[in-house]
C-alpha cells in the first residue's frame, strides 16, 4: 500500500485531497516537523530535503508536493486535464511562485524575529504573494477552473496554499481575489476536502512554537553560512 508522509501544512494537505478524491488506498505516516522528524536518518532516505509530503508508492519515493500531484494524475489517468502544455505552465507557477513565496509570507509575517532587516523581507513576501495571487484572480475571471472545464491537480495545488490566503496576507484579503476565492470555496465544499482537513486530527502532532519547534523549523534561526 502507498504510504504518504505527512502533516497539516498547505503541501500535504493537497496530496491528501488527490489521495481522497480519487479514492486510492493508503497508509498515512505522521512527520512531526515541530519534533524534528523530518532529520529521522529513515525519513531523509525517503525525502532528502527534509521537507513534507512524500510518498513511497511499493518502493518508488516521490517528493515534492507537485511532483507527488502530477505522479499520481498520470498513474491513474485521473484529474488531468487535456491542454497538458497549460496544466504544465500553471502547475510549475504554484510549484515556483505561490507555494515559495506563500510560505515565505506566512514566516516574515507570524514567526520572522523583528530585526533591522524584517520589514524589507515581509514587505517583499506580502507584494510577491499579492502579485501571484492577482495573476490567479485574472485567469480565473469567466474560468471555473485553472485548466480547461475540468477540475484537475492544478486547481488541488492551488488550493493547498490559497484556502489560507487571510493568515499570509490578512483577514480581508479575499475579498481582493474574487475569483479565487470562489474556486477554493467551491473545492473546499467537497466531500474529499473535508476528509483531507480531517487526516491530521487522527493523529496527535506538536501544538506549541516553543524552542524546540522554532529549532526543528527554522534552522537558519542557529546556522550561519558563510
Amino acid at each position: 500500500m502507498l504510504k504518504f508522509y505527512f502533516n497539516g501544512s498547505p503541501n500535504p494537505t493537497k496530496v491528501a485531497l488527490f489521495l481522497e478524491e480519487a479514492g486510492l488506498p493508503y497508509e498515512p505516516v505522521k512527520i512531526d516537523t515541530r519534533k524534528g522528524d523530518q532529520f529521522a536518518p529513515d525519513y531523509l532516505k525517503i525525502n532528502p530535503n527534509a521537507k513534507v509530503p512524500a510518498i513511497d508508492d511499493a518502493g518508488t519515493i516521490v517528493f515534492d508536493s507537485n511532483a507527488i500531484l502530477l505522479y499520481l494524475a498520470e498513474k491513474t489517468g485521473k484529474f488531468l486535464p487535456a491542454n497538458r502544455a497549460e496544466l504544465l505552465s500553471w502547475l510549475m507557477f504554484v510549484a515556483s511562485g505561490v507555494g515559495p513565496y506563500s510560505g515565505q509570507a506566512v514566516h516574515f509575517k507570524h514567526f520572522a524575529p523583528k530585526d533591522q532587516n524584517h520589514d524589507y523581507a515581509h514587505n517583499r513576501y506580502q507584494y510577491e504573494t499579492d502579485r501571484h495571487y492577482r495573476i490567479l484572480d485574472a485567469h480565473l475571471a469567466g474560468r471555473r477552473y485553472m485548466v480547461g472545464d475540468d477540475y484537475s491537480i492544478v486547481d488541488m495545488a492551488l488550493w493547498g496554499w490559497a484556502r489560507m490566503v487571510p493568515f499570509k496576507l490578512g483577514d480581508d484579503a479575499f475579498a481582493r481575489y474574487p475569483n479565487v476565492k470562489r474556486l477554493i470555496d467551491e473545492i473546499s465544499g467537497r466531500p474529499a476536502a473535508a476528509r483531507a482537513i480531517a487526516l491530521k486530527d487522527k493523529f496527535t502532532f506538536k501544538a506549541e512554537m516553543d524552542d524546540e519547534a522554532r529549532a526543528n523549523m527554522f534552522k537558519h534561526m542557529t546556522t550561519k553560512v558563510a
